[in-house]
């Protein structure tokens, strides 16, 4: 049977003025205003998949003009085989000239694939985590690019690490329903907020139910250690906190400031050098080993994390929902780091990545690596209020979604608030700079 026929894609700039209160300020992002490079497709079932590009502001109409040119890619289509879909989108000789498979055309593809597997689950009436958790390994395999990574994953190799994950699926879907899945907060630890908010919110989390929060570093390395020492002497000696520098340093000063940091004991260091450098993270985790690194969400490809895994680059795999392909290319990278024994604690520090990764977490947790032990997905409490079906955190674990779909959907009146830049938010901004100058 034929599915839907997409008749439409639209698109949206929409941001939200982040950084008038310095939420997700960092030593390499100070002034970050959250945003969605937005995509709306349309069917004749009157079924809409939704999806988005993340930004921190500007850039966020390049990144709309790209998804836009993916349309004589889906319009007209039937949502069929999105293993298919997602090749042929990655795969076009012309889009790949301007990566291969990376950068700002590589993002709208996975806006546009991740709003097609939106629509899809909404289409089988089912959040996208139990979609995908209830697929046979062999449709999961067929929606795999194995291009680039046979001589570290063979598609054998990943049939026979689904298989292995089949007994025990319906246990572990009827745990995560009851129980949710493990969740840490970056929300204590922006740059720009004060010591009296740091403490706060660490407490805050505490009673919450966490067991782990991440401190953003990097800026100034005495600040940094009166923070970790405020967030140590608040949360208690075992409680983990991770630290992030959002690519910061060169390999030497990683090295250097990390240790700097030791007596603070860091369970992770999170992006200490550029994600593109491979080896230099290698270098990094052998020096401060036992400290684990930890890095992914600006990683461009499932490429690059294969020669992570391969050179030990990283302990924790933070995949994102919205940096590579998509639904498809991620389900190649928790493939891999199965393959290589590595936990995945997904990124989610942006607009609505909490709403998507939990998805993919709750997948791996199902049907690929079985195992919920030392993962973890981010959670950030900003924005959450904007979508349709937004996160739902109890007692430090998200909640297994129920809604059909990928949780995407902003709602119609946040779209037509903060469109960029007509949208009245920014009408008054805009109007209030002028009365002020």
């Amino acid at each position: 049977m034929s599915g839907p026929l997409i008749t439409a894609l639209e698109t949206h700039d929409i941001r939200f003025p982040t950084s008038r209160e310095l939420d997700g300020s960092d030593a390499m992002n100070p002034d970050p205003d959250y945003s969605a490079a937005y995509v709306v497709l349309r069917t004749d079932a009157g079924v809409e998949g939704h999806g988005f590009a993340f930004t921190i502001g500007r850039g966020n109409d390049i990144e709309t003009t790209a998804i836009k040119a993916l349309a004589p890619f889906v319009v007209g289509r039937r949502l069929d085989d999105l293993g298919a879909l997602y090749k042929e989108m990655v795969g076009d000789s012309q889009l790949r000239w301007l990566g291969p498979e990376k950068g700002v055309m590589h993002m709208a593809i996975s806006a546009v694939v991740n709003a097609l597997w939106d629509a899809k689950a909404k289409v089988e009436g089912k959040p996208l985590w139990l979609l995908l958790g209830e697929m046979s390994p062999e449709d999961l395999i067929s929606l795999v690019d194995f291009r680039y990574l046979s001589d570290a994953l063979t598609p054998e190799e990943a049939l026979d690490i689904l298989r292995r994950a089949e007994p025990g699926r319906q246990e572990r879907i009827s745990r995560l329903r009851a129980e949710g899945y493990p969740a840490y907060t970056t929300s204590p630890g922006w740059l720009g907020y004060d010591d009296d908010k740091l403490r706060r919110l660490c407490k805050e989390a505490i009673d919450e139910g966490f067991t782990q929060i991440k401190l953003k570093v990097g800026a100034d390395l005495e600040d940094d250690r009166r923070r970790m020492r405020i967030a140590r002497e608040v949360c208690g000696p075992e409680f983990r906190i991770a630290i992030d520098a959002n690519q910061r340093w060169d390999v030497g000063s990683a090295i250097t400031w990390v240790n700097a940091l030791k007596e603070f004991d860091p369970y992770w260091v999170e992006e200490p050098t550029s994600p593109d450098d491979v080896l230099g993270h290698a270098t990094i985790a052998r020096a401060l080993a036992p400290i684990k690194v930890a890095t992914g969400e600006h990683v461009q490809n499932r490429v690059v994390f294969k020669q992570m895994l391969q050179a030990g680059s990283l302990s924790i795999v933070q995949l994102d929902s919205a940096r590579v392909g998509g639904v498809n290319e991620n389900i190649a990278i928790l493939l891999l780091a199965a393959k290589f024994g590595k936990p995945v604690c997904p990124h989610a520090g942006g607009v609505g990545l909490c709403e998507l990764v939990q998805h993919l977490a709750m997948f791996d947790y199902v049907a690929v690596s079985g195992s919920a032990e030392d993962r973890v997905i981010e959670y950030v409490d900003h924005l959450h209020e904007h979508f349709a079906d937004p996160v739902v955190i109890e007692n430090g674990r998200y909640k297994a979604p129920l809604a059909p779909g990928f949780s995407a959907t902003i709602r119609p009146e946040s779209i037509a608030d903060y469109t960029f830049p007509e949208g009245p938010v920014w009408n008054v901004a805009e109007t209030a700079a002028l009365e002020s100058a």
